[in-house]
């Protein structure tokens, strides 16, 4: 299982969790939308850089 931590309680805690068990911290949410715009950013400064 892969774990994050807690930046309210510094707790490891599942990483799909939206909320700490402990603290009750609720963590942002990141659209699948901006992980694919971040994502194609990467692949392209690689091919930028690399041909």
């Amino acid at each position: 299982m892969k774990t994050k931590e807690c930046p309210g309680c510094a707790m490891d805690v599942d990483e799909r969790a939206e909320v700490c068990p402990i603290c009750k911290y609720e963590f942002p949410q990141q659209s699948k939308s901006l992980q694919a715009v971040i994502w194609l950013f990467i692949l392209l400064m690689l091919f930028w850089v690399f041909f």
